[in-house]
């Protein structure tokens, strides 16, 4: 009995009374059976919580995801597409597939390594000349180097309109190509004209929209390098306001934001000055869009894509929207070059000058040299800068001589021809006036007398001024002319410096308010 006792007691304070069957004596062991179970389900629950932590993040994720390809799809819809095609599902599987697929369809341009998109801005309806581009510029990628170039061109600059022999200035391009029911096509042609490379895209956006993007950012943060006050500043429906900004770091709202980049009568350098304020814009707008605060706010990317869809005009499909979302992860948007093409410096590539259209003196701008070599030569190396630096260095060593060749017939361009021939880096020039011409010559030429000696300053000729060389001259020289090239003036380089120039920098005939330039023949010189 005492060993019964001794065996039985522990077992009434460890087990239920309920249990009913005798118990052996390994079961002593029961406490530690019953820590473990306690073990197992707490791991049981964390395992639990992990997956249900796990998964709530990926619902989230994939609802993020599922938002942003509805909601962008939703903006694509309001978008104005140029060649729009597919259906709603034929358009998701595109934009899904350039998103996580390893080999989607390049871009236009991408295979070439360079992508180039027409960024134009437009006044809108609420505006006097809706659809004038006030703002045009080149946004290049580079995609082996993974960097981005801005170059924007004038309103002001003289053009032609492409494959016609009319002449309009660049900002009434797009709305000559509504009227002729031909959108984009005709300011894509021209600029490509210009520029020298291929347009791949275009994207117009309005002022309206603009705001709009700026107040949906919560506003942006932008240096102003100058105080500003204008109380002439052009606002809706040919009102006026005034618009003031005190120099240093500013946060802009949307209407103070494109105050900023349409101002231009109260800085020193007018529509250049204006030109570099839109890329500094454009510079923050795309930091502030692309932070995390935005990126990861569902709310202002909602307000954001609605505000993208109802606003812009873009022949970037969806598909290729994702591709480009896909590019940004890899291109450095921080160190972005920019080319403001202008006037009123020397080393400026434009010159002031107006034209007679019926009673009005119409300003405007053209290249300095009469043809677009210079823009074309800084868009084309626009990732390169330093090697134009070089090439002016290797002409400064050549150090060459020129003789330059006129008759009576074109002596009153001289004077421009020889300032321009010294602005562009030639120095040593001899200028003389011939009779064993009875006229100029169309072409104007070039003979190269130095032995092919010095490449660089001949090939700079031969493309800043459009020359034709040749191997001989259609006329005695001097035997003491012993320059390195010489240079017989043609009615063309005539022709191409002699529109009148201005010392203006904002004309006073000019109107506050843009209006269109009638497309028309190519303005005559005024001899």
């Amino acid at each position: 009995m005492d060993s019964l006792h001794k065996y039985t007691a522990p077992r009434k304070a460890t087990l239920p009374l309920a249990s009913a069957h005798p118990v052996s004596e390994p079961e002593k062991e029961v406490p530690l059976a019953k820590d473990f179970s306690q073990d197992f389900r707490t791991k049981k629950m964390v395992r639990n919580s992990v997956f249900s932590l796990f998964f709530g993040l990926f619902f989230l994720c994939l609802t993020f995801l599922g938002f942003l390809l509805f909601r962008g799809f939703s903006a694509s819809q309001n978008m104005q597409f140029e060649n729009k095609s597919g259906s709603f599902f034929t358009q998701m599987k595109g934009l899904t597939t350039s998103l996580f697929s390893e080999k989607r369809t390049p871009l236009r341009g991408e295979r070439e390594g360079r992508i180039n998109i027409l960024l134009l801005g437009r006044a809108g309806e609420h505006y006097p000349g809706k659809n004038l581009t006030d703002t045009v510029m080149v946004m290049s990628i580079d995609i082996n180097e993974k960097k981005v170039a801005l170059l924007s061109l004038p309103r002001d600059l003289y053009v032609p309109i492409h494959e016609t022999d009319l002449y309009t200035k660049l900002n009434s391009l797009y709305q000559y190509g509504l009227s002729d029911d031909r959108d984009a096509s005709p300011v894509k042609k021209t600029v490509e004209d210009i520029t020298g490379q291929p347009i791949h895209y275009f994207l117009t956006v309005d002022f309206d929209s603009f705001e709009k993007i700026i107040d949906t950012l919560d506003g942006i943060q932008v240096n102003a390098l100058r105080d500003f006050y204008d109380t002439r500043y052009p606002g809706k429906n040919y009102s006026y306001e005034t618009f003031e900004l005190k120099k240093g770091w500013q946060t802009l709202d949307g209407k103070t934001a494109l105050k900023y980049v349409r101002e231009r009568h109260d800085d020193p350098e007018g529509d250049f000055g204006r030109a570099k304020r839109q890329q500094q814009v454009l510079q923050a707008v795309k930091e502030k869009a692309f932070s995390a605060g935005t990126l990861f706010n569902i709310f202002t990317l909602n307000s954001l894509l609605g505000t993208l869809g109802e606003n812009i005009k873009t022949d970037i499909s969806l598909e290729d929207m994702g591709k480009f979302l896909d590019l940004s992860r890899t291109i450095d948007t921080q160190n972005i070059t920019s080319i403001v093409v202008d006037a009123w410096k020397k080393e400026s590539l434009l010159r002031v000058s107006h034209i007679q259209i019926g009673p009005i003196a119409a300003f405007i701008l053209v290249p300095r040299v009469g043809n677009w070599s210079e823009i074309q030569e800084a868009s084309e190396n626009i990732f390169h800068l330093d090697d134009l630096q070089e090439k002016n260095r290797h002409i400064s060593s050549e150090n060459p001589t020129i003789t330059v060749i006129y008759t009576k017939e074109n002596a009153g361009s001289m004077s421009k021809i020889r300032e321009l021939i010294e602005e562009i880096g030639f120095q040593k020039n001899t200028y003389i006036e011939t009779s064993s011409l009875a006229v100029s010559p169309e072409k104007s030429i070039i003979i190269d007398r130095s032995a092919l000696s010095k490449p660089f300053s001949l090939n700079e000729l031969l493309k800043k001024f459009s020359l034709e060389q040749r191997s001989a001259l259609p006329l005695p020289l001097s035997q003491k002319e012993d320059s390195d090239f010489v240079i017989v003036i043609g009615n063309d380089m005539a022709e191409s410096v002699s529109l009148e120039d201005s010392t203006e920098k904002i004309p006073v005939d000019e109107p506050v308010y843009g209006e269109e330039l009638p497309p028309s023949p190519k303005a005559k010189s005024k001899k």
